[in-house]
């Protein structure tokens, strides 16, 4: 299972020009984004009525969800209306997915001006334009209404994004710009994938009725028929899909087939990613009860006073660079709910690049993503941002910055679905009938159909996660007093470590690496090495600091085990029953090609969130997003091929292959 890379999303931001009545018109492809004449009637008569979603979210259950797909997002006047009708229609308990691709994102400004022209929207769009942050290349996922309304942007190529996307589409938007101006879309190649998304009764509408688009539908299983368009537009195109469902894939990454069980969960462990579960899972209707075994949340790595928004990307398309590049997005949304200054800020984070090395893989990155997620800055242009005298330039990320991560594991952990038990550790789980059981020696903690794994590398000590090539990495921080002289710093700087700016008088240098240790106590001798890290980071900032006065016997600190996987991509998904799967996909071990028609052993209801490494505060609450997806059968936050690079049952799959 290699961490194989792809070629980055293709996406550039949307040109536009504005008409005499401040309407948006595309400049690459010379048309509109909606009907001059009404575009909102034209929303709600060619998708809405078209898919017959006034009846269908009427109809739909507490706990029942309906996904739709979207070719172009545009401007989001789709979406919006898809809301406004479903806020309507839907029951209370009832959730909607939207998932909409787009290559030419509007940026905030013109997403703004566009969306005023629709006044009885304005309470979606806000919501919408509050949450129109960090929208770059790849999977965004974006959450509105408490969690019961979730758009997930594919921000590329259709014909890239749409074969990496896991989802079962309920109703399709078949929108973008007219075929005649964009022919390079409406191709028989991006109908099959429309068909590989839906299932037998999944419902299409577009505002097109061209001979051929009807006739590469129909040959891709849907059932089209022409129908009356509104206005100018004397035919529209609406169908349904008659053809078959497509199969999954490889069994041993199929989702654990869905039983019929109380939505109650049980999460093990309230740092980043416990509390991330803990919230996924609540957002959607699940009782929630969250285990910790100190007297609060956020007790170990996740409780350091400040922690970074790194990026470490890469400039192919790598499993770990795509999830970095969607993780940061979701967590940055995130932030906004928290008080900026106290429980983070968007500082920027300034990565030196202090060798020829780091310059050359700094310039691949700066050619390889939009400015809006990092730059290349020469050294002048580096010290005018962070504020101080540097080394060297480097990437700025001016979105980025540090945050207090105790904060947002409370914001994620105080909802009222969720129920925290402290100073319960659970040292068994136990399987009665369809129930999960957490046990303290001869005490019962809790019990649960599901069970989510996220105490870091404590769950090797359950026989069922035991196996996992977790690895435990101590590393300290030290706290420095802010100076007069250090408030100059204005951004997070990086190169072996990292310093943020001062909060509440101090600032966070760090953080050791240390394998071998398993001694928490504060030494002095990882403290002089902060302080070397920030010699390295800047000498003028030491002398600010008056870091050759400070004795690191003395200093103040924290010390906290990361766990990471010899990947050093997380672990998040189903767990399987190792001996079982082993036994089942022995053929492997001769024949690495081999896909077995033999479902996967799961342990039904078993779950892990874990090995985030020094990532946690980017990739662990999206990975919450994708552990709620994997249980309620949801489209994946992530791309199909990511989720798989993130598989507990990656490593068991790869001893098979090399007939370990």
């Amino acid at each position: 299972m290699p961490d194989s890379p792809l070629d980055l999303p293709d996406s550039q931001p949307a040109q536009l020009d504005w008409d005499a009545q401040g309407q948006p018109l595309s400049r690459l492809f010379g048309d509109v984004y909606f009907s001059k004449q009404n575009g909102l009637a034209e929303t709600r008569h060619v998708f809405l009525a078209n898919n017959d979603l006034p009846a269908r979210f009427s109809a739909l259950g507490d706990d029942e969800q309906l996904a739709i797909g979207e070719t172009g997002f545009g401007s989001g006047l789709n979406f919006l209306c898809a809301w406004q009708l479903f806020e309507q229609q839907a029951p209370a308990g009832a959730r909607l997915h939207f998932v909409s691709v787009e290559k030419y994102p509007l940026d905030y400004a013109d997403l703004q001006r566009a969306l005023a022209l629709w006044p009885e929207l304005a309470p979606f769009a806000q919501e919408l334009l509050s949450q129109y942050i960090a929208v770059h290349p790849g999977f965004q996922r974006l959450t509105f209404a408490g969690g019961r309304v979730i758009l997930t942007l594919l921000i590329g190529d259709a014909l890239q994004m749409l074969p990496q996307l896991d989802a079962r589409i309920d109703a399709w938007f078949l929108d973008g710009f007219a075929p005649a101006k964009n022919p390079q879309m409406w191709t028989a190649k991006l109908f099959a994938e429309l068909a590989r998304l839906s299932a037998p009764g999944t419902s299409i509408g577009t505002f097109t009725s061209t001979g051929y688009v009807r006739r590469r539908l129909n040959d891709a299983g849907f059932k089209m028929q022409r129908v009356p368009g509104l206005g100018h537009k004397w035919e529209v195109l609406k169908g349904q899909f008659v053809g078959s469902a497509t199969c999954a894939g490889k069994p041993w990454f199929a989702r654990p087939a869905l039983r019929q069980r109380e939505r109650r969960a049980l999460v093990i462990g309230a740092g980043m990613a416990g509390c991330a579960t803990a919230a996924s899972l609540a957002t959607r209707g699940w009782q929630v009860t969250l285990l910790e075994r100190h007297a609060a949340i956020a007790e170990e790595a996740s409780g350091n006073p400040q922690g970074v928004l790194y990026l470490k990307l890469s400039a192919h398309g790598t499993a770990l660079s795509r999830l970095i590049v969607s993780g940061f997005g979701y967590t940055r949304r995130l932030l906004e709910r928290l008080q900026i200054g106290r429980d983070w800020d968007n500082c920027g984070v300034l990565q030196l690049a202090l060798d020829a090395k780091e310059a050359q893989r700094q310039t691949q990155l700066a050619a390889a993503f939009p400015d809006d997620l990092l730059v290349k800055l020469d050294q002048a242009s580096a010290e005018a941002k962070a504020g101080i005298q540097l080394p060297a330039g480097g990437l700025f990320y001016p979105q980025a910055g540090w945050v207090h991560p105790p904060a947002l594991c409370r914001l994620l952990a105080e909802q009222p679905n969720i129920r925290l038990q402290l100073h319960q550790e659970a040292l068994e789980l136990r399987r009665d009938g369809q129930t999960w059981q957490a046990w303290n020696g001869t005490r019962l903690l809790a019990s649960a159909a599901v069970v989510v794994l996220a105490g870091a590398a404590e769950i090797k000590r359950f026989p069922c996660s035991a196996e996992l090539p977790l690895k435990r990495i101590r590393g300290q921080i030290s706290r420095i007093p802010a100076t007069t002289q250090s408030a100059a710093l204005r951004s997070v700087v990086c190169a072996s470590g990292y310093i943020a700016p001062a909060r509440l008088g101090e600032h966070c240098l760090g953080a050791s690496f240390d394998f071998k240790s398993d001694d928490l106590a504060l030494n002095s001798a990882d403290h002089a090495d902060n302080l070397g890290l920030l010699e390295e980071i800047s000498n003028d900032l030491a002398e600010r600091l008056h870091s050759a006065r400070l004795d690191p016997a003395q200093l103040e600190g924290r010390a906290a085990f990361r766990c990471t996987s010899p990947d050093y991509l997380p672990i998040v998904g189903p767990l399987a029953d190792r001996p079982a799967f082993l036994e089942a996909y022995a053929v492997l071990t001769k024949d690495a090609r081999q896909v077995p028609d033999t479902p996967c052993p799961w342990l039904d209801g078993l779950y892990i969130n874990s090995g985030h490494g020094s990532r946690g505060l980017i990739t662990a609450p999206l990975s919450g997003e994708l552990i709620a997806a994997w249980l309620d059968a949801e489209p994946l936050p992530v791309p199909r091929d990511v989720a798989e690079a993130c598989h507990p049952n990656r490593f068991a799959l790869r001893l098979l292959i090399r007939g370990q």
